[in-house]
């Protein structure tokens, strides 16, 4: 992770946030219903990229990244993860917090996130999960936007067994973190949207390809993909 420190250097992200359009990414990210180990797909896509290219600078990010921005902002990392959460401050906490100089506004917190994680998918070479990424990404050329899905009881018993719930707390953790991904992803569109689908190239099924299978078929989409697009810009670069 040492290398994202940079990006809160302002000097450093202001040259990867204004550099050419075309010069952008390359990037995977993945957003997903909750159970279907996102992490663990973009960790073995990573690999596979990684060992087919012979190179290592293939990188994931998910939630570690809240730390470094909390402390771009000055305040603690829970300030950051309930923006994450949908957790609004209460008027007296604003009130406290105003009073004691560690006051930081929703809107901050949504900019801090935005240019951090936009200047790493700008930088490219990244597999994002989460954090808004489908949206903050989404104008980036050489990009490859990944939903995973699952039946409810499929990823209910896979948060079952990873998290040492009952059913009736894996149900509820399961419907109230899928509602608060939804918001996150619209937070950082343009205009709130009730039908998200637009946003991913491709969704998967997590119940019909395991882990593996799963970040074959991203890693080669995203291959072909990003491949055919390079061969029209070049195209279009001999033609002018």
């Amino acid at each position: 992770m040492d290398k994202f420190f940079d990006y809160f250097d302002s000097r450093h992200r202001e040259s990867i946030l204004n550099k050419p359009a075309g010069e952008d990414g390359p990037v995977i990210t993945i957003s997903r219903q909750t159970g279907c180990d996102a992490r663990q797909v973009a960790a073995t896509i990573v690999d596979n990229l990684n060992k087919k290219a012979g190179t290592s600078k293939w990188k994931w990010v998910d939630k570690d990244i809240i730390y470094d921005i909390a402390k771009e902002l000055n305040t603690d990392t829970q300030r950051v993860e309930n923006f994450y959460k949908g957790i609004e401050l209460s008027n007296m906490s604003e009130m406290i917090m105003a009073f004691s100089g560690g006051f930081v506004s929703d809107l901050r917190v949504k900019k801090a996130i935005k240019d951090v994680i936009l200047s790493i998918c700008k930088e490219g070479y990244i597999v994002l999960v989460g954090r808004g990424g489908v949206s903050i990404a989404r104008d980036i050329d050489d990009a490859l936007h990944v939903r995973l899905i699952a039946p409810f009881y499929w990823r209910v018993e896979n948060v079952m067994k990873k998290k040492a719930m009952d059913i009736e707390a894996a149900e509820e953790y399961v419907v109230d973190t899928d509602e608060k991904r939804f918001n996150l992803i619209t937070t950082f569109l343009d205009k709130k949207q009730i039908n998200i689908d637009y946003l991913f190239d491709t969704t998967l099924n997590r119940q019909s390809f395991n882990i593996e299978e799963t970040a074959d078929i991203i890693a080669g989409m995203f291959e072909k993909k990003v491949g055919r697009q390079k061969a029209e810009r070049k195209k279009t670069s001999q033609i002018f």
